[in-house]
């Protein structure tokens, strides 16, 4: 029954990532296909733009000004070597559960942004939400997918760290005088 979970387990991720990277392609596709050369758009009272960008940077184009060479070895070698070391991380300290879900999520948007490196040189980014003046940077669905990853690990770390002391006892374990 262990061995039918963990297969089960391993096949829901390998369909998480496979649906994250493909839902990241497809959406890149339709936002070159339609809205390169358009001028923007805007929904819900301005709360959702969509407008097509070629961000050769990093985060919110961080790097994008670098010289060819080194953006190519720091966004686009440093990327895949991070996301290998990442993985490896995750097998070596045998992480499950929902830091695994978290790391699957980040590892997939990772990987479809870095594709979009190898293959463009720049990452495709077309979603842009706020209110107001208040705005994000323009992003995609693999940033999304990214975000949630991080926010998932630091959220079960945090949990695992209320739940135990490092001498494994319980923050509650002082109440209980049985």
């Amino acid at each position: 029954d262990s061995m039918v979970t963990q297969i089960g387990a391993r096949l829901v991720l390998a369909l998480a990532i496979a649906l994250t990277i493909s839902c990241d392609r497809a959406t890149k596709h339709l936002a070159a296909t339609t809205l390169a050369g358009a001028s923007g758009r805007s929904f819900l009272a301005d709360t959702v733009r969509l407008e097509y960008v070629e961000n050769a940077g990093g985060f919110l184009s961080v790097g994008a000004d670098l010289p060819p060479a080194v953006r190519t070895g720091f966004f686009t070698v440093g990327t895949g070597v991070a996301l290998v070391a990442a993985v490896a991380g995750a097998i070596v300290f045998r992480w499950t559960g929902w830091p695994l879900v978290g790391l699957s999520l980040f590892v997939a948007g990772g990987a479809s942004n870095w594709v979009d490196r190898v293959v463009r040189g720049s990452v495709i980014d077309f979603i842009n939400v706020g209110y107001g003046p208040l705005r994000t940077g323009i992003f995609n669905v693999a940033d999304v997918a990214i975000m949630l990853g991080v926010g998932i690990v630091v959220i079960a770390e945090l949990r695992r760290n209320q739940t135990s002391a490092p001498d494994g006892s319980k923050p509650t374990d002082h109440l209980n005088h049985d």
